[in-house]
Order: structure tokens, then sequence, then C-alpha cells
């Protein structure tokens, strides 16, 4: 029998959506000030609009929700994938009034696509949009990745059951650290860490490639942000097109697989753990899939002749099989290009590595290799049992920082997620089918949009149908929550229709 929610739980809900709304202002800040550095005026008038939006229904719903009950671990969940669709409205504020968005929805979809790290983008004229806008635009790929719950736990004390089903909604399971709130704190560390060396790299790059140098820091910041949250916006609208560097395309790919490998791998290797990057399961069937699928890029490119060598082969296939598998987004050539260039055994081969994705507890998007893992035991384990004597005790075991059991929950999950996932590329693929384009390319763009890929085959652009675009931001959100805490709200909300 559902239960319909007491006044008290929208209370809790409510308030803590408010404190995530302020947080959503406070990080606005930041971009306000890029805009008064550059002496941006009108720029700096759109966040001040933004975060005083944000501060203002933050706090009213703080004032009104107040209560001293505490966040459940049901509460939690639910929080998140309303704070997430509040973040895509607020975060759209100063794009839709940077004057480069046709409509407030296209703001959206690019806000929607930046907490995501997807990458797809609706931006009109962005070689000319504002540092502070392009910044704001990579900033939120950099809070998305971490994840927007995981922002605001960096900032509290202490800890609850509720904290910690907002850091499962946000598709999270693993500790890295005992404590939920030093966990926070430990992915942020992480990430700054790697946050130097790549800003470094990326910028002496720039720099090398003839950029000046404020811009080739700019640049560097931005694209690390998006790379190693693996998002794919680019302060340029031609992407890596833009660099016509092969430096730089190279230094990106290790930025790039460091954001698909999981946290709490980073941390073993970070305690000199380094055994563990080879004997991990999940980074090895990561490996192997990356392998397979560039094989199959690479044989289809050299058979349509696209490249005249297999250098070039290799240069593009490699690059763009990393940036699909770790759903990245970044792209070398123009989005056209892969259906009428690269042809459909090329494109089956990026729309796989788009679909997999890379692995748990990283930033990336897609099914997920310890999935994969888990799909392969789940296969081997029943040969076992119809090959085996019946009386034979059958374990199947695999390594993810220990030596872990294949159990029935473990397989569950895997299938339920892995059949959400690829029951949402097809009916992403029906729609954009419905709106005229073909198969391949409307089954690319699904895959890219709920994988938080950001590769496009042309399909997303300013003109597309209002309708698909509303399709995309569902699929994004869907997909970087990795639907359990969206399919727990659309039970919340029919339980307070139905619920006695």
């Amino acid at each position: 029998m559902l239960l319909r929610p007491r006044a008290i739980d929208l209370k809790i809900i409510g308030f803590y959506i408010g404190k995530l709304i302020l947080g959503i202002g406070f990080i606005m800040l930041i971009p306000l000030a890029i805009s008064l550095f550059n002496s941006e005026w009108s720029p700096a008038i759109d966040f001040v609009i933004g975060s005083s939006l944000a501060f203002i229904v933050g706090r009213v719903l703080q004032i009104t929700c107040r209560t001293k009950k505490d966040l459940g671990l049901t509460h939690g969940v639910l929080v998140v994938p309303i704070a997430w669709l509040a973040a895509m409205f607020f975060g759209a504020v100063p794009l839709y009034l940077s004057g480069h968005f046709g409509s407030f929805l296209d703001s959206m979809f690019e806000a929607m696509s930046g907490f995501a790290t997807t990458g797809l983008s609706l931006a009109q004229d962005l070689d000319h949009l504002s540092y502070g806008h392009n910044f704001w635009r990579h900033l939120t790929m950099f809070i998305g990745g971490q994840g927007i719950v995981v922002v605001v736990l960096t900032l509290m004390a202490g800890g609850s059951a509720g904290i910690y089903g907002m850091y499962m909604g946000e598709a999270r399971e693993e500790k890295i650290v005992p404590n939920l709130i030093h966990t926070a704190r430990t992915i942020w560390m992480i990430t700054f860490l790697f946050f130097g060396i790549g800003v470094a790299s990326l910028w002496a790059a720039g720099w090398f490639i003839g950029i000046p140098s404020l811009k080739a820091l700019f640049h560097g910041v931005t694209v690390f942000m998006a790379g190693f949250d693996t998002g794919g916006f680019t302060p340029q609208s031609q992407s890596f097109v833009y660099y016509h560097s092969s430096i730089y395309e190279f230094v990106a790919i290790p930025i790039m697989v460091a954001g698909g490998i999981n946290f709490a791998l980073h941390y073993a290797l970070f305690l000199g753990n380094r055994r563990e990057m080879f004997k991990n399961t999940e980074v090895k069937s990561f490996a192997a899939t990356i392998l397979l699928t560039f094989v199959i890029t690479a044989i289809a490119l050299s058979q349509v002749d696209a490249y005249d060598s297999a250098l070039a082969i290799f240069r593009r296939g490699f690059f763009h099989i990393i940036s699909a598998h770790t759903g990245t987004g970044f792209m070398t050539v123009y989005g056209p290009q892969f259906p009428e260039l690269w042809g459909s055994l090329a494109m089956t081969g990026l729309i796989v590595a788009m679909g997999l994705g890379a692995t748990m507890g990283s930033t990336a998007g897609g099914i997920k290799a310890l999935r994969i893992v888990a799909a392969v035991k789940a296969f081997i384990l029943e040969v076992k049992r119809l090959i085996l004597p019946p009386s034979a005790v059958i374990v199947e075991k695999y390594h993810h920082l220990k030596r872990t059991t294949i159990t029935d929950k473990l397989l569950l999950n895997a299938f339920i997620i892995g059949c959400a996932y690829i029951t949402t590329y097809f009916v992403g693929a029906v729609f954009g089918i419905f709106f005229g384009y073909s198969f391949a390319d409307a089954m690319f763009e699904s895959v890219s949009a709920a994988g938080n890929v950001g590769l496009t085959s042309g399909i997303t652009s300013p003109g597309m149908p209002d309708l698909l675009k509303i399709v995309y931001i569902i699929e994004m959100w869907a997909g970087r929550l990795e639907f359990i805490s969206i399919v727990a709200l659309l039970g919340f909300a029919i339980s307070m229709v139905r619920g006695k």
C-alpha cells in the first residue's frame, strides 16, 4: 500500500533543495569575478541576477521549510533529482541573459548538458561568448562531474543516513574513506591534484602551438575542467579542431582517461598501491573494450579511405574512442563528418564505446565497466552450473580494490541499470527517427545524450525540434543519475496523488 507523504516530508525535502540552490548561487560568484576581472560589465550583471535569484529562492525555501527533523535516507534520494532540475533552471539564467541562446529552453539544455557532463551544445556564436559565460559553462561540468551533492558535502560537518541517500542519489556508492564527508573532501583533493598537473600541461601545450599566454591559460583551465570531468565543452565552437595539434590532443588523452577512472582507485594509487592498476578487474575490462572498439573503428576507417595514412587513422580513431569511451565528447572532426566521412561501421564503434562508458565511481556516464564484468561473470557462472556436478559449489569473484564475490544483488543491479540505459538509448533514437533523422544518426545522438558523452552526428543544433531538446534533457538527467533516484521521485509523485 502506498502511503501519502506527510507535510513534514515535503518540508525536509524543500529545506535541503533550498540549501543546494543557495550553493549554486554562491558558485555563480566565481564567473562573476571572472567577468569583473575582464571588465565584462554586462555579463557581470547577468551573474548578479542569476545568483541573486538563487539566493532569494534558496533562502525562501529554507525559511518556509525549516524543521528540526533529520534528513532520512529516502528524503536524501529524493532531494537529488529535484536539485539537479533546480540547478539546470538557475544555471540557465545567466546563459540566457548572455544573448547567445535562442530561447530559455536552449539555455536550460546547455545548463543540463554542463551539469550532467554531456557536452552537447546549443550556444550560438560561441566564439564570441564572454569569458565569464564561457567559464560558467565549464564550471557547471566541474561541479556536475564531482556531483552537486559532493560540493555541498565538502562544506558540511557530520553526516546522517539522509546525507548518504543524497550521495547514492548521484549514482555513487563507494566510500573512499569510512566517513562520507571525508570521502567528499578526498574526491576534491584528488581532483585538485590532477587540476594542477593537467592545467599546467594544457597551458604549456597551448603556448607551444602559438596561443597567447593568458588565452592558453584560460583554455587550459576550461579544457581541463571539461576533460577531467568527462564533459566535452570547449571554449571554441570547433571543439579540438580549433587547435589543429596532435600535441594538444595527446595531452588531453590522459586527462580524459584519468576522469574515467574510479576515484577510489585514484586514492589507492595515491597511497602507493601501484599494483591495483594492473590487478583491478574493472580497469582490465575498460582497457579491453577500448581496444575492441578502437579496432572496429580503425578497420572501418581504413575501409572507407577517410584518411591517407595509418598514423592519421590512429590519431583520429584513438582520440575519438577515448573521448567516447570516457564520456568526454571532445572532437577533432566536425559532427556531420561522422555519418558522411566515417561511415556506419566506424559510427558503430563509437556508439558502443559511448554506450559502455568508463568505470564506476568516476565522472563518466554510460553502463560502466564493472557492470560489464558482472554480466560476463554471470555468463561464466551459468556455464559452470551446466557442466559441473549439481553438488559443486560454484563461486565467481573479481578484484576491485579487494576480492569480491559475485552476488545476486550485484547481478540484479547490473541487469536493471544496463537495461535502463539500453532502453533509454532506443527510446531517444525513436524520437530522433520520428523527426526525420536516420536510424544511425538518431541512435548516435541518443546514446551520446544518455551516456553523457557529447559527441554529435550533427543533430544537436539550435534549430532542432523543441520536443527533441526536451527528450535529450531528460536523457542527460536520467543518464547522469543512473535512473534509480529518478524512479524513486516518480514513485514519490504517484504516492502524493494515490497514497493513503
